[in-house]
C-alpha cells in the first residue's frame, strides 16, 4: 500500500488529503488558512479525530511544516512518519499548451508552470509555491502536476480559436483553454462505469455546476468542447462571474468612466447570480428568496438554467450522438430543483428526467432519467483529489495511460 499526499495550494490557503493506493481510500484531509497572516489556522479530519491549531504562519514553508506536524500527530495524526508518503500530487491550474497530461515534476515542468503564470496569475504562482514547499519537506519523493487545463488540450482549432487576428494567438497564445478538466475527466469516467458502457462508444455532456461552473462535451473520453475560455470568466453565468458577454459592453463601460479595476470587479466578483439577484451567490438563498416572491432572485435562477440549456443544446448538435448528461459540483450534485429547471424543455432533444427519481436520488451517484430516455441523466459527485491521487499513483508506478491516445 502506498500513501500519497494530494495538495491544492492557494495564495493564502492549502488543502491536502492523504490517500492509500491503489485502494483509493482517503485516510484524512485538512485545510490550512490565513497563510501570510499574523495568525494562521489548520483543521485536519481523520478517523482519529480533529486536529486544530492556530499559530503564526508567515509563509508556505511554515504552512507545510505545520501540515507535517498535523499529519504525524501522535494522538490525531493520519500517519506515523512523514517518510510514509511515497508521492505528492499537486492540483496545478494552467499548463498552457505545454501539457496535455499529468506529469512528474522536474525542472522543465517548473519552468512551464512559471512561464504560464501570465495565463493564471492568481493560481500558478501559488501552485508553484506549494510544489517547492513540498519538495523541501519531502526531498527525493516524486511530485506530480495535475493540470486543470490539460484535459482540454484535445480541443480542435475550430473549438479553441477565437475570431481575432491570428497574430494574437501566435504572439500571446490567446485561445480557449478551459478549466475544471480534472473534475470533468473524473465524473465522465465514473458515469461510463455506472452506465456499464465502454469509453470508446460513449459521448457525454458534463455539467460542473458550483460557484464556478462549466460544461464540457466529451467524445470517447476526449474533451471536444468546453464553456470556459482563455480565462474561467467565459461561458455560463456563475456565482459571481458574468459568463458570456458582448465584449463591446466592457468598452462602453470604459467610455462611461469606469476603471479597468471596477469592470474586473463587476464581471468577476459582483456579477453572476450575486449581481443579478442583488442578494447572494448561494443557490439556497436564491431559492428561498424566489419562493418568497422576490422577482430578481427568480430571474437569476432562470438565467442560470437558461444559459446551461443553451450550451447543452449547442454541444448536442455538434456531438451528433449524446449518450449521457452528467450533473456534478456543489449545485449539480445537491440542488435537485435546479436540475429540474435545467432539464425542463430538454425533452425535445431526448433528455427526459424522472422528476420523482431526481428528488429521491438527492446528491448520490445515480441515474435520474426515465427508462425510455434516449439520453441518460446521471448525478455523479466529483472527486478531483482522488483523480489527482490516481494520476500520481499511476505515473509513479509507470502505469499511466494518456487520455489523448485515442486521437492517434
Amino acid at each position: 500500500m502506498e500513501k500519497l499526499l494530494v495538495i491544492n495550494c492557494g495564495s493564502s490557503s492549502l488543502k491536502y488529503e492523504v490517500y492509500a493506493m491503489p485502494g483509493r481510500t482517503s485516510l484524512g484531509k485538512g485545510l490550512v488558512e490565513r497563510i501570510g497572516s499574523e495568525i494562521g489556522k489548520i483543521t485536519q479530519h481523520s478517523q482519529k479525530g480533529v486536529f486544530e491549531s492556530e499559530e503564526p504562519l508567515p509563509d508556505h514553508d511554515a504552512a507545510m511544516s505545520l501540515v507535517s506536524r498535523a499529519l504525524t500527530d501522535p494522538e490525531k495524526g493520519i500517519i506515523e512518519s512523514i517518510q510514509e508518503i511515497t508521492g505528492v500530487g499537486h492540483r496545478t491550474v494552467h499548463g498552457g499548451e505545454d501539457y496535455a497530461n499529468s506529469v512528474i515534476i522536474d525542472d522543465k515542468v517548473i519552468d512551464a508552470i512559471q512561464r504560464n503564470s501570465d495565463l493564471a496569475p492568481l493560481h500558478n504562482p501559488a501552485n508553484l509555491t506549494g510544489i517547492k514547499a513540498a519538495m523541501e519537506m519531502l526531498p527525493g519523493v516524486p511530485q506530480v502536476a495535475v493540470f486543470d487545463t490539460a484535459f482540454h488540450q484535445t480541443l480542435s482549432p475550430a473549438s479553441y480559436l477565437y475570431g481575432l487576428p491570428r497574430e494574437l494567438y501566435t504572439k500571446y497564445k490567446i485561445r480557449r483553454y478551459g478549466f475544471h478538466g480534472t473534475s470533468h475527466r473524473y465524473v465522465s469516467a465514473e458515469a461510463v462505469k455506472l452506465l456499464k458502457r465502454s469509453v470508446e462508444n460513449t459521448n457525454v455532456i458534463s455539467c460542473h455546476l458550483g460557484n464556478g461552473a462549466s460544461i464540457t462535451a466529451i467524445r470517447q473520453g476526449l474533451s471536444v468542447e468546453t464553456s470556459m475560455g482563455f480565462t474561467p470568466l467565459e461561458g455560463l453565468v456563475m456565482g459571481t462571474r458574468s459568463g458570456d458577454l458582448d465584449p463591446a459592453i466592457l468598452l462602453f463601460l470604459l467610455e462611461k468612466g469606469h476603471s479597468k479595476e471596477e469592470i474586473n470587479e463587476m464581471v468577476n466578483k459582483k456579477g453572476g447570480l450575486l449581481g443579478l439577484s442583488g442578494i447572494s451567490n448561494d443557490m439556497r438563498d436564491l431559492h428561498v428568496a424566489a419562493d418568497s416572491g422576490n422577482q430578481d432572485a427568480q430571474e437569476a435562477l432562470e438565467v442560470f438554467a437558461h444559459r446551461i440549456r443553451m450550451y447543452i443544446g449547442a454541444y448536442a448538435a455538434n456531438m451528433v450522438k449524446v449518450d449521457a448528461l452528467i450533473f456534478t459540483g456543489g449545485i449539480g450534485e445537491n440542488d435537485t430543483r435546479m436540475r429540474e429547471m435545467i432539464c425542463h424543455r430538454l425533452e425535445n432533444i431526448g433528455i427526459v428526467m424522472d422528476y420523482e427519481k431526481n428528488k429521491q436520488n438527492g446528491s448520490k451517484a445515480g441515474i435520474v432519467s426515465v427508462d425510455y430516455s434516449p439520453i441518460s441523466i446521471v448525478v455523479m459527485p466529483t472527486n478531483e483529489e482522488l483523480q489527482i491521487a490516481i494520476d500520481t499513483h499511476e505515473l509513479i508506478n509507470k502505469q499511466f495511460k494518456s487520455w489523448v491516445y485515442l486521437k492517434e
